[in-house]
């Protein structure tokens, strides 16, 4: 059964095998209800192992990528929960940023605009952020009093920028321009706001060109060793690619060198 969510968009272009999540409450900048949490966790989780899906591609409407948790529908609805109410959301937010980082799937942040508090975090949680020069960026917990280590963004964030650029966002909760982000390596790539999605587009059908579960092992790589000494590493990578190497797309790659012609991951 096709996804199907009613509270964002969602595109599949099964000729390049990309999938599209569009962010779709223009008029609240995009803000997140808890309907959006639950359907993105499920897209996420989904896409996984989406038959004619190799990679993914979240966006926003309008001029904002997403602006966090909705003040009203969220954020107001939260001072009525009780301790297991509260503990209840916090892991659904987190299980959203587990979902995108066990999705197999390269995951491509196209950021159109404004990227604010869990919209960083989400932004943290793709495998590569394209920018549109208007995508200023904020952790913005605690300037709500909150930590500013929310829905994984104190494991996220170092590993991303490094521990002091890491450190001086989450405290401040300050907003940074897209240029000063590119700089300290939070975003990849910054370009005109007319040209992120295709540079995203191009970028995701490169990359589900690729032989999609050696990428799918890339990213499961990435995201186990960060806690593993230097040799379990070494281990746990030479385990891996040995596997790989018994992958028909190994072939595939040696046989089109020799052809001089691209090769035809499966």
């Amino acid at each position: 059964m096709p996804l199907a969510p009613q509270s964002f968009l969602y595109q599949h272009d099964p000729h390049h095998g990309v999938a599209t999540i569009t962010l779709n409450r223009p008029d609240r900048l995009n803000a997140l209800t808890f309907d959006v949490y639950r359907e993105l966790r499920d897209a996420f989780r989904t896409l996984d192992d989406e038959p004619g899906v190799r990679a993914v591609i979240i966006t926003g409407a309008g001029r904002a990528f997403c602006s966090g948790g909705d003040v009203e529908d969220i954020i107001g609805a939260l001072f009525a929960r009780d301790d297991a109410g509260l503990l209840e959301f916090t892991r659904l937010t987190c299980d959203l940023i587990l979902a995108m980082r066990q999705c197999r799937r390269p995951v491509v942040g196209a950021l159109n605009g404004t990227v604010a508090g869990a919209g960083a975090v989400i932004a943290a949680a793709c495998d590569v952020r394209i920018a549109a020069e208007s995508a200023k960026i904020a952790f913005l917990f605690t300037k709500v009093g909150l930590s500013g280590a929310d829905m994984g963004a104190a494991w996220l964030l170092p590993r991303i920028v490094g521990l002091g650029h890491a450190t001086e966002l989450l405290m401040t909760g300050d907003f940074i321009d897209a240029q000063t982000a590119l700089r300290i390596g939070l975003y990849n790539r910054v370009v005109a706001h007319a040209n992120v999605m295709g540079e995203a587009r191009g970028f995701a059908e490169r990359v589900a060109r690729g032989p999609s579960v050696a990428l799918g092992i890339t990213k499961d790589a990435l995201n186990r060793e960060a806690h593993m000494d230097l040799v379990t590493a070494l281990e746990a990578e030479a385990q891996a690619q040995a596997g790989c190497m018994r992958s028909p797309n190994f072939r595939a790659a040696y046989e089109a060198f020799k052809a001089k012609r691209e090769p035809r991951f499966v």
